[in-house]
């Protein structure tokens, strides 16, 4: 669900969830990544899978420049190349030995991902304030149709939460699942982000029942 000029790049994360020297989950159209940032602050999204034991990169931890696994502590680093291998310290990993990294930038406040080089950078939301990021497990359809609104020629969902006027930025994960970040004007006030916060619970909830009740019709 995006307009054709965004090309491939899918927002996975806000900033703010992702600060020095922690990796979270995310997911892209070409599978699931660990995203983290360095301690020095910069982003890298690796393919979610250990290639020793596959164990998730996603549980595991920062050290400096590098993501390491919590199962035995290999270590990668920003271009996906083994850099330690705990068991074997005087051992130069293989260049064989790597994870399969994905291109990621920040745009006024959120991460967008893509997996191959493109020309145009990702679309600008300047004027907004990114609140949060949420999963529902309904479709698109069930969260215009809860938001009231529909997508705009920029993908965003203007609707109203809380009293406020809040925006929707939505991607299909799946049939019956929406990754959704939430975004405010930028002039909204603390009161008023928090509001259009706390109502996407609603809204969230309002989506899942919709859903759930066209599944049952």
């Amino acid at each position: 669900m995006f307009p054709n000029n965004w090309c491939k790049w899918t927002p996975v994360a806000l900033s703010a969830d992702v600060p020095a020297g922690t990796v979270i989950p995310a997911w892209t159209p070409t599978g699931d990544v660990a995203l983290w940032r360095s301690q020095s602050g910069q982003l890298s999204a690796s393919s979610d899978r250990c290639p020793h034991r596959g164990m998730r990169l996603s549980h595991g931890f920062v050290r400096g420049e590098a993501l390491a696994c919590i199962y035995h502590g290999w270590s990668y680093g920003r271009d996906g190349a083994c850099l330690r291998i705990p068991a074997h310290p005087d051992l130069q990993p293989p260049a064989s030995i790597n994870t399969r990294n994905q291109i990621t930038t920040e745009r006024e406040g959120i991460v967008w991902v893509v997996n191959e080089a493109q020309d145009e950078p990702p679309p600008s939301f300047d004027g907004y304030w990114p609140l949060r990021s949420m999963t529902f497990q309904a479709s698109i359809a069930a969260l215009e149709a809860a938001a009231g609104a529909k997508a705009d020629i920029s993908g965003l969902i203007r609707c109203t939460l809380g009293g406020e006027t809040a925006f929707l930025l939505a991607v299909t994960k799946g049939e019956a699942e929406t990754i959704v970040h939430v975004l405010a004007d930028k002039n909204a006030s603390l009161a008023q982000r928090i509001a259009i916060s706390q109502a996407g619970e609603q809204l969230r909830r309002d989506a899942e029942s919709a859903d759930a009740l066209e599944g049952a019709n």
